[in-house]
């Protein structure tokens, strides 16, 4: 060993004899694996901050928009305004856009749930259930026979229906009016169908087991959960009604 090289060796100096490659360059590969990577990053909290905002934020707002729109018919109940009728059989005043009721699914645990006209995306968006006007036109609870059809989010929206699968048959169901609580009972359930299934919107629902005209009660929603691609469905049938006192004492399935 030289004197000059070992004299390189122990100061640390390197020798012109041994290049040291240039410290902090990256080839060309890993440069673009690293841009790569970043991306993902990127795409990742992106993904995430949607996931939040369709899941949570998205029920944060509709529910305050449900409730705030189920105080403004309460007042109106109060006041003497819209609302249902003082017979089963008569049909009361009421406006469809505000809201014709509330349902009561306590299986489901939801609360109550403000009911009003049309299933589009911007009616079930402010966290409430809507009533089919189309494909198949649904009945009102006060009308002598048919069939009142129902659907509501189940993710995200509110997610009024996110706990249908825990209905089950022999469950109650209750809809409230001004005047009257209509009180239903479960008796089938159909875990998964296709989305483009209307029959199961008939007046008389026959995919059901009913073949003769009555008063049901259908509810629908999307099925899997965080998944649109088919409908679960829950049909229940009037059992009687009671009418609404000055206290507005819920029936006893409600208790």
């Amino acid at each position: 060993m030289s004197a000059r090289t070992e004299h390189d060796e122990q100061t640390g100096t390197p020798s012109p004899s041994r290049p040291v490659p240039a410290r902090g360059r990256r080839g060309p590969v890993a440069a673009v694996v690293g841009v790569f990577g970043e991306l993902l990053i990127t795409v990742g909290l992106v993904l995430g901050l949607f996931v939040v905002y369709s899941l949570w934020w998205t029920n944060v707002l509709a529910d305050r928009s449900a409730s705030r729109q189920g105080d403004d018919v309460r007042r109106q109940w109060a006041a003497g305004g819209t609302g249902g009728g003082t017979k089963p059989s008569s049909p009361p005043r009421y406006d469809p856009k505000d809201g014709i009721g509330f349902l009561h699914v306590p299986s489901m645990k939801n609360g109550e749930v403000l009911v009003k006209k049309g299933t589009t995306a911007e009616i079930l968006n402010e966290g409430v259930a809507g009533y089919y006007t189309k494909p198949v036109k649904s009945a009102l609870p006060w009308d002598k026979e048919g069939n009142f059809t129902l659907a509501a989010h189940r993710d995200g929206h509110g997610a009024k229906f996110h706990n249908i699968h825990q209905v089950k048959v022999g469950d109650p169901v209750v809809f409230e009016t001004k005047d009257t609580w209509y009180v239903y009972k479960v008796y089938k359930e159909l875990p998964s169908t296709s989305k483009y299934n209307v029959n199961v919107l008939e007046q008389v629902p026959e995919e059901s087991g009913r073949t003769k005209p009555g008063r049901y009660l259908t509810l629908t929603t999307c099925t899997p959960i965080y998944t649109s691609d088919y409908r679960y469905v829950v049909w229940a049938q009037l059992v009687r009604t009671e009418k609404v006192d000055k206290d507005r004492t819920p029936p006893p399935e409600l208790r």
